[in-house]
């Protein structure tokens, strides 16, 4: 049985950006905050060898170097 949710005392400089993000996916504010909770919940799954290489051609990689620079800050970032 679905459940609603609710968020309180979103400050509005973070409500326009979702509403942003939405208008950009087509979504309404509700739709798009789904899909984040979606995708934050979502099992991680093993991506596939063509899914890193589709990854690493949209990121522009040429050298190990900047993989693994690219790999750090990520990580850094968490």
């Amino acid at each position: 049985m679905p459940t609603n949710l609710s968020i309180k005392n979103a400050p509005d400089h973070i409500v326009s950006r979702l509403r942003e993000r939405a208008r950009r996916h087509h979504r309404s504010l509700q739709g798009e905050l789904l899909a984040i909770i979606e995708n934050a919940t979502r099992e991680d799954q093993p991506s596939t060898a063509a899914e890193v290489l589709a990854e690493v051609r949209r990121l522009g990689l040429e050298t190990p170097g900047e993989a693994a620079s690219i790999v750090r800050a990520d990580r850094d970032r968490h």
